[in-house]
């Protein structure tokens, strides 16, 4: 015979109503009692009737997740993290890549509409208007690294101040001239480290030249920009690359034609990617908490679900600190040190 939700219960020595909570991620249940329970599931290999729930509760157990893309380390740890919190929970993940404009947003939003409880979004489209325009009345939403100001609920870092630090690092490692390498057009985590980067410029290096390289967040347009520094008669002092893939991608074109990081050129980069330790030179970056900060949206849209108060319009926007990361590719003797960027207001 099947096992039911009762049987689990009596193994867990809980009762049935606690069961029902952590199927259906309420936040109410300790940490606890929950790996307790989903430990006896396993080993009952209990499964639960999807059907039935949803019709019982309302709800899907699944959760959306819309990313701007699925590819490289930043977007696998941040899967990595919403995954972890959402298997914690019991619910189940949907997850699309978004690689077109607006309207192709707009479809996914309308795909997930009945299918899911709740939605994760990055997205450079997401902004208020948008998603006023397309997302389903009570459905709630968590923004990550958004730049709604505030209308919905989200986490993310404070992208201009992390941008102005590390240019600091620069200036007092002693380089005088910075080059730039923007993420994509239109992409607020972008235009935010570009902001950071013009003003700690202006502030701390008056009158010196902006030298901003296009780039997309691909090791490809690092690496673009790379051969073009080394073969070009001047080349900046240090190059600071709005994420750490194009920073590698910098790196690997400057030493294929000779040039020596940080002997010739320093190079930064921004989020702290796996890999990021282990390029030579190590590289100096900006330590972004990608999976953290999956598992804190994922958290924070599962309280909205649980506390069925609709979307989140008006819920308080959570940013979560970013640390310097000293390594040897910036010129300044490294240390095992992070040093905690302020947030804005702090």
């Amino acid at each position: 015979m099947a096992v039911t939700i009762k049987d689990v219960a009596q193994a867990a020595n809980v009762s049935v109503a606690s069961v029902s909570r952590v199927l259906n991620g309420h936040a109410t249940v300790t940490d606890e009692t929950r790996a307790h329970i989903l430990a006896v599931m396993k080993q009952l290999r209990y499964v639960p009737h999807v059907g039935a729930r949803s019709l019982s509760t309302s709800l899907t157990n699944t959760v959306g997740l819309l990313l701007p893309d699925l590819y490289g380390e930043y977007f696998s740890e941040m899967i990595r993290g919403i995954d972890g919190a959402a298997r914690s929970r019991g619910l189940h993940l949907l997850v699309a890549s978004l690689h077109g404009g607006a309207d192709e947003a707009a479809t996914a939003i309308r795909t997930m509409r009945g299918r899911v409880d709740g939605l994760l979004v990055m997205s450079p489209h997401a902004d208020a208007a948008f998603l006023s325009d397309n997302l389903p009345e009570h459905l709630p939403i968590v923004l990550l690294n958004s730049g709604t100001g505030g209308a919905y609920a989200s986490v993310s870092i404070d992208n201009y101040s992390a941008a102005y630090a590390m240019v600091e690092h620069l200036v007092a490692s002693g380089h005088r001239s910075i080059g730039f390498i923007t993420g994509p057009a239109g992409n607020f985590e972008a235009q935010e480290r570009l902001r950071g980067y013009r003003a700690a410029l202006a502030a701390l290096l008056p009158g010196a030249r902006e030298d901003v390289h296009e780039g997309d967040f691909s090791e490809e347009a690092g690496t673009r920009v790379g051969a073009a520094l080394a073969a070009g008669k001047r080349r900046p002092q240090a190059l600071f690359a709005a994420n750490d893939m194009m920073a590698i991608g910098a790196q690997l074109a400057l030493q294929a034609a000779g040039v020596q990081v940080p002997r010739d050129i320093a190079l930064a980069g921004f989020d702290d990617i796996p890999v990021a330790r282990y390029v030579t030179p190590a590289l100096t970056t900006v330590r972004v908490p990608i999976a953290g900060m999956g598992a804190q949206a994922l958290d924070r849209l599962a309280g909205l679900i649980a506390g069925g108060t609709g979307n989140g319009i008006g819920s308080a926007a959570e940013t979560l600190d970013a640390q310097l990361v000293v390594r040897a590719s910036s010129g300044h003797p490294p240390s095992n040190a992070t040093h905690r960027i302020p947030i804005k207001g702090d």
